[in-house]
């Protein structure tokens, strides 16, 4: 089996010791770049190739990153006599009193990059390895040093990764293809059909498939790493929906801030326009599929719980993408269309990052439930361009790597520029001879995926793969380059990993990103995942030519421009507004209630019963307090500490839960959402919880649980402000306002139908809290004075069309944002002409009627009038009232019910919505 030898290695380096560092003759430095070369820096490693110096001093391009460092605040000037012929003894003479300076400069700018991190909410999903183990959300890992790669070097990359890419496009091409010339390398013995056939990222459904557009790969990523000697090394590839390029370009926007001056004066590439051509190179192959229109591309992300989940929503964000799940997605007629709140709307290009066999149940993985149904019959139709196209899986196996050299020579004629690590695969028995007394300095990987991965190492041992020798890979160790860490004072040099991106352009050349995502593991035994401790770097590629200063926004937006960036509001989209606003003013409506609660038992023992039989029937109703606890009436202790024990129970349906299910359905709008309206969402539960924190077998008292519900009560009218007054107006933020208008009408219609059941109005005590409830008590006392009447709250409460708590404010404002919904399409046209650039769209004859959902609310008001109570006693008006009460909040149940058939769930046939 062919297969390279690493270098040999240099020779050992005698170990450094730590100190400062120095220039590498020339003159003398100056101010901040002095200082820069005064600060500690840890040696690296023998044998190891230091990005950051060369023996004692920094490297050329750090040299000149050093000089463009704006100076630290009151560092101290250099002495203008001081002689240039000093320079050797610089370091020494301005360590004591500059090197603090810049130390503190750079934690400075350190702690900006981590508050910046937090600001926008950049976060990874960490999975556990335990059977059960579950997933937590971590802030994103940034370092503030830039890796800085120099013209040369960059020429090499990107010519080799180039050739990569085109070499793993025409393998596909030649084994998925039909014709009398494909699989030359099955039929040749180029590559072992074990390989393929034992591969579950091998598709057979998509043999003979042309794609759509005619390429298979439109981005893919290699793993490189710098070996002892300073040349680059292939370590893996990533074809199938390759990660990272999100968080690639956040972390130049944050670093480069750092560093303006560093970045402009080292003509740093710029990257922008590496993003433009993968979406233009998407757009244009699928160009012919929209019928001459401008064609509707989306990101087709796992959901919330994917690791990189802030990235898919990130890139989603600027790139102009509707960011879609599996669900939001639906194959009719071997066409893609996208659910959404007005119909279904065409999907022409999908920019996957959902792994192949997650894409389609039927097909694939049965129990996927992130995919869609029917994927591939729309991609073998050629009625959707992916990026990338299903089935490359196998090409991330490392055993691949040991046969690409003769795969190249016989595809392309050309030998491979850029090296990959030494590769025997234990299936071919010379491979595992050869290297089975060997295996000291090697690493053994699995051939084929073992619980979703590829690139986990195992103990190389002989009896494992006797077992099985297909199944296990022998590649060579590379003793990773160092990358430079700033923190707690001192440069420590880390292992680095870099990945860098091709994307296909329109016309089939490879353009890769100048850039990329470096990793950096903790020590060089360690993982450079970042699920396993990993960090990241932003990577400086530096050019000798003009600097690509594209942006995506270049010119003036004409009106069909406009009319495109309209983006549509997705059915699942709308969903998680809808239950966003609902899930805000429910716990809204619980938090006020758990506050009078808790103050009304430790500070009115002498409140009337009906009173506390009325709070307590509706704590146990809300979920405030569990069925079957005593209530105030009959122990008023047992019933606090009830209330007090589900606070921040978040398996109950208490507060914690609440704000629970508000960040579930908050977590899958990031797209939509400010990072300060997340950041709010996020640290609502988090304060809460800590508040409320107590030893085990503990309960909080009333005294550290009120102080956690005032505060509360602010974050959440904060969310509710952001809600209503920084968010856009379309169909989603009116589904939005309707889930929060839906669930107020429920919650006043139940509270006021308890008390009058509970008696509870027949005091004053009774009254204030019901108004307490209602938020309505100023507005109450300023208008009635001491009045107290049953009718004088039936006006407030009931009739008042200007107060947004009131029955009639609520359904005025409920029937204005219906009457603003869409409606929606019940037929799809399949005819293949009019399918493709055709919006499916409301009409007279097949739209549902808007009116049978405002028709389930009274036509004007309340459903009462003021004119109909004249003459009432307190008796028959409380008759009314409660039996209104309970019409409004069994209808408002029925609305939400009819608003989630309508908008969030399509379905065949004349009933659009299930």
């Amino acid at each position: 089996m062919p297969h390279r030898q690493l270098p040999p290695m240099p020779g050992q380096r005698q170990r450094q010791s730590q100190g400062s560092l120095l220039l590498d003759g020339g003159a003398a430095p100056a101010g901040a770049a002095a200082q820069m070369l005064a600060i500690r820096v840890l040696p690296a490693d023998s044998g190891v190739w230091d990005e950051l110096r060369q023996a004692a001093a920094l490297r050329p391009v750090w040299q000149r990153f050093a000089t463009h460092l704006p100076p630290p605040a009151g560092a101290r000037e250099m002495a203008p006599d001081m002689a240039p012929d000093r320079a050797p003894d610089m370091a020494t003479d301005m360590a004591p009193d500059m090197a603090p300076d810049m130390a503190t400069e750079l934690d400075r700018r350190l702690a900006q990059v981590q508050q910046r991190i937090r600001l926008d909410g950049v976060t990874h999903n960490v999975f556990s390895d335990a059977p059960r183990g579950g997933t937590a959300s971590r802030p994103w890992s940034l370092e503030l040093l830039p890796l800085l790669i120099e013209p040369a070097d960059w020429a090499f990359i990107s010519a080799g990764v180039k050739q990569r890419a085109e070499l793993l496009e025409r393998m596909l091409a030649d084994l998925y293809g039909d014709g009398p010339h494909s699989q030359r390398l099955l039929h040749e013995g180029l590559l072992p059909p074990a390989l393929l056939l034992r591969h579950p990222g091998w598709l057979r459904p998509m043999v003979g498939v042309q794609p759509a557009g005619g390429q298979r790969l439109m981005v893919v990523a290699f793993d490189l790493a710098r070996a002892p000697d300073g040349r680059w090394w292939l370590v893996s590839q990533r074809t199938q929906g390759p990660s990272g390029l999100g968080y690639v370009l956040h972390n130049r926007l944050v670093i480069a801030r750092q560093f303006p001056d560093a970045f402009r004066e080292l003509n740093v590439q710029r990257i922008a326009s590496s993003y433009r051509r993968l979406l233009q190179s998407i757009e244009e192959r699928a160009a012919h599929l929209a019928g001459g229109h401008t064609p509707r591309v989306v990101l087709l992300t796992p959901g919330p719980y994917s690791e990189t989940y802030f990235e898919h929503a990130y890139l989603a964000r600027y790139l102009g993408l509707p960011l879609v799940e599996g669900g939001d997605l639906t194959v009719r007629s071997e066409r893609l269309y996208l659910k959404t709140v007005e119909g279904l709307e065409p999907v022409h290009g999908l920019l996957r990052r959902l792994d192949d066999d997650w894409c389609d149940p039927l097909e694939l993985r049965p129990d996927s439930a992130l995919g869609v149904p029917g994927l591939l019959q729309a991609a073998r139709a050629g009625h959707v361009v992916m990026a990338n196209a299903l089935g490359s899986a196998f090409l991330e196996s490392p055993a691949i790597q040991g046969f690409l050299p003769a795969i190249a020579r016989r595809l392309t004629g050309e030998s491979l520029q850029l090296p990959a690590l030494p590769t025997w695969w234990c299936g071919e028995s010379a491979a595992w001879v050869d290297v089975r007394e060997r295996l000291d300095d090697k690493a053994l990987r699995s051939t084929f995926p073992r619980r979703g991965r590829t690139s986990k190492l195992h103990d190389p041992r002989t009896a494992l793969v006797q077992e099985d020798p297909d199944a296990w890979t022998v590649q060579g160790r590379l003793r990773f380059s160092r990358a430079p860490i700033w923190g707690q004072g001192v440069v420590t040099p880390r292992p680095a990993l870099l990945r860098v991106y091709a994307v296909a352009e329109g016309d089939g050349r490879w353009h890769v990103l100048p850039g990329g995502m470096t990793r950096v593991a903790q020590r060089e035994d360690a993982s450079v995942s970042m699920q396993r401790g990993g960090t990241s770097l932003d990577t400086w590629v530096l050019t000798d030519g003009p600097v690509d200063r594209f942006s995506l926004l270049p010119q003036r937006l004409q009106v069909d421009d406009i009319q495109k960036r309209r983006s549509p509001v997705s059915s699942r989209t709308g969903e998680n507004l809808f239950w966003l606003g609902r899930y805000t003013e429910r716990t809204e409506q619980l938090v006020r209630l758990a506050q009078h609660t808790l103050l009304l038992i430790d500070t009115d023992a002498e409140a009337p019963p009906p009173l506390r039989q009325a709070l307590s029937l509706l704590a146990v109703r809300t979920g405030l307090a569990p069925h079957g606890v005593p209530t105030l009436v009959q122990s008023a202790r047992h019933f606090e500490r009830a209330v007090l024990a589900a606070l921040a129970d978040s398996q109950g349906v208490s507060i914690a839960y609440n704000m629970a299910a508000l960040e579930r359905a908050a977590s899958g709008l990031r797209e939509r959402l400010s990072s300060e309206q997340w950041r709010l969402v996020r640290s609502m539960g988090d304060d809460f919880t800590r508040a409320l924190a107590v030893p085990d077998g503990q309960l909080p008292t009333p005294a550290q649980a009120l102080p956690a519900l005032d505060r509360l009560a602010l974050q959440l009218a904060a969310v509710t402000g952001a809600q209503t007054d920084r968010m856009t107006r379309d169909h989603g933020w009116r589904l939005l306002t309707v889930g929060r208008l839906i669930e107020r009408l429920q919650g006043v219609a139940l509270r006021l139908e308890l008390f009058i059941q509970a008696q509870a109005l027949a005091s004053v005590a009774g009254v204030e809290m019901l108004l307490e409830l209602f938020d309505s008590l100023i507005t109450f006392r300023a208008r009635y004075q001491r009045h107290d009447d049953l009718l004088a709250l039936a006006d407030l409460l009931v009739l008042d069309s200007d107060n947004p708590r009131a029955f009639a404010g609520v359904l005025r404002r409920l029937r204005t944002e219906l009457s603003k919904l869409p409606a929606v399409s019940t037929s799809i046209n399949t005819a293949v002409d009019t399918a493709v650039d055709t919006t499916i769209h409301a009409a007279a004859s097949t739209a549902q009627p808007l009116q049978s959902l405002a028709a389930l609310l009274p036509a004007t008001g309340a459903g009462l009038t003021l004119e109909s109570l004249r003459g009432a006693d307190d008796t028959a008006l409380a008759a009314t009232l409660q039996a209104l009460a309970a019409e409004l909040g069994s209808a408002a149940a029925t609305l939400a019910d009819r608003v989630s058939e309508r908008y969030f769930t399509l379905a065949h046939g004349s009933d659009q919505r299930v």
